[in-house]
C-alpha cells in the first residue's frame, strides 16, 4: 500500500472514531489510539508504511512541544524552576527506584537491567500527556503546570538514561567521556539557539513578514521548528526538546500569537 492511500485511510478511520467517541465526551487522543490499533493489527501496512506514518507522527510531537515552547517563554521557564527541577526529578528519581526494585526483587533481574527498566518506566508519553492538558484546557492550571515541567525533566533525562545504557552495555566506553560530550554537546546547542534568538530572529521575522505574503512566514516558522529540532538531535537530544527551546524563543518575539493561530491546526493533525 502506497503512503498517501495509508494516510487517507489512517484520516478516514480517525476521524469516523473521534465523531463518534466525542458524542460521548471521550478525549479524541483515544480515538487516535484506537486507530493505531485498527491500522496495525487488522489492515496491516508494510513496515515501509508504518515507518513513514511513524514520521508523520513526530512531527507532530515536534510542533506539540514547539506550541508548549510558545506558551512557556524564557522568563516563564525561570520561573518554572521548582516544576522542572525539583519535581520533574523527584518523578524520575522516585518512579526509577520502584520499579527497578519490582524488577530486581520479583522478576529475578540483574542489577543493571533492573536499573534500566525502571528508568525507562519513569518516562510518560509526552504527546498523549500534553494533548489530553490542551484539550481540558489544564495546562495553564497548577497541576497542568507541575505536568509539563515533569516531563520536561523527562526529555531533559533521557540524555543521562541513554549515557547509563551505554556505560551498562559498552564494557569499552569512557563514563567520563560520555559525560564531557554530553554537557559540551548542551552548551553548543544552547548557545547556538540562544545567539540565534538573542541577535538574528526578531530581524529575521522582521524582514520576512515586510514580504506581506503568509505562507512564507508559515514556511520560515517550519524551517526554524525543524532546524531547532535537528540540531538538538544531531548533538544526541531529542527532536521535541529542540522544538520546545525554539518555541521559548519564539515567544520572545511579537509574533507569537501569529505564529500560534497558524501552526496549532498542523500540530493537531500530525500528532493525532
Amino acid at each position: 500500500m502506497d503512503i498517501l492511500t495509508a494516510i487517507v485511510l489512517t484520516l478516514t478511520i480517525a476521524i469516523i472514531l473521534n465523531i463518534i467517541l466525542k458524542k460521548f465526551q471521550i478525549s479524541t487522543i483515544v480515538g487516535y489510539i484506537f486507530t493505531g490499533v485498527i491500522i496495525g493489527y487488522f489492515i496491516g501496512f508494510s513496515q515501509i508504511t508504518q515507518k513513514e506514518l511513524e514520521h508523520i507522527a513526530e512531527f507532530g510531537i515536534v510542533f506539540l512541544m514547539f506550541t508548549i515552547g510558545l506558551e512557556f517563554s524564557l522568563h516563564h521557564l525561570k520561573q518554572m524552576k521548582k516544576e522542572v527541577f525539583v519535581f520533574g526529578g523527584l518523578q524520575v528519581i522516585l518512579v526509577s527506584l520502584v520499579f527497578g526494585y519490582i524488577a530486581y526483587q520479583f522478576f529475578g533481574l540483574d542489577a543493571k537491567t533492573s536499573i534500566i527498566i525502571g528508568a525507562a518506566l519513569s518516562l510518560s508519553s509526552t504527546a498523549i500527556v500534553l494533548k489530553v492538558l490542551n484539550e481540558n484546557g489544564d495546562i495553564h492550571r497548577p497541576y497542568g503546570r507541575n505536568s509539563v515541567g515533569i516531563l520536561i525533566f523527562q526529555d531533559l533525562a533521557v540524555v543521562p538514561i541513554l549515557i547509563m545504557v551505554t556505560i551498562f552495555t559498552d564494557t569499552n566506553s569512557s563514563v567520563s567521556d560520555l559525560i564531557t560530550n554530553t554537557i559540551i554537546s548542551a552548551v553548543i546547542v544552547l548557545v547556538i539557539l540562544y545567539l540565534f534568538g538573542k541577535f538574528v530572529l526578531e530581524k529575521f521575522l522582521a524582514f520576512v513578514v515586510d514580504t506581506k505574503t503568509e505562507e512564507l512566514f508559515i514556511a520560515t516558522i517550519l524551517l526554524l521548528v525543524l532546524s531547532s529540532a535537528l540540531l538538538a538531535h544531531y548533538f544526541g537530544f531529542s527532536y521535541s526538546l529542540g522544538a520546545f527551546i525554539a518555541g521559548m524563543l519564539l515567544a520572545e518575539t511579537k509574533y507569537k500569537h501569529q505564529i500560534e493561530a497558524d501552526l496549532v491546526p498542523f500540530r493537531d493533525i500530525l500528532l493525532g
